[in-house]
């Protein structure tokens, strides 16, 4: 199934995650993914999704506090990153991202949209939307190649 540059609905917390799951046996190591939605959208649960489909078993939730998380016990290293509490790009030096972004890990950002001058010429973007009038569990997921 190719996930670039389309548009998947998705109508639970069950069917997010399985995408996250599908994306997350798709990518490669090196791979760069921007997680980009309100909060409460559902951000945890697709990314819960992709650590699945990379062979991660261990419990994954949002590194909120600490802006990022490594897991390292599936096929490859997976960074996960929740960029929401960076006062400055400068933060992104002291965590020692560019090992992350351009290593032979999966990167997964969330509120990428705060530190774009510092993401790499290629990622994968994915947006989630929610639209009440379809549902409270629908969401909207657009996936993009920058």
């Amino acid at each position: 199934m190719d996930m670039k540059d389309r548009i998947v609905e998705t109508f639970s917390p069950e069917e997010t995650f399985e995408l996250g799951r599908k994306i997350g046996e798709g990518a490669e190591p090196g791979s760069v993914f921007t997680l980009i939605g309100d909060l409460g959208v559902g951000k945890t649960v697709f990314t819960q999704g992709m650590a699945t489909g990379l062979g991660i078993t261990e419990p994954v939730n949002s590194p909120t506090f600490t802006i990022v998380q490594i897991y390292e016990e599936g096929r490859c290293p997976f960074y996960h990153f929740d960029v929401y509490r960076i006062g400055d790009v400068s933060e992104m030096d002291e965590i020692g991202y560019e090992d992350c972004f351009y290593g032979e890990g999966v990167c997964l950002i969330e509120w990428a949209n705060l530190i774009e001058e510092i993401l790499p010429e290629h990622y994968t973007q994915i947006t989630i939307y929610k639209d009440l009038e379809k549902g409270f569990d629908y969401r909207r997921i657009q996936l993009e190649e920058k």
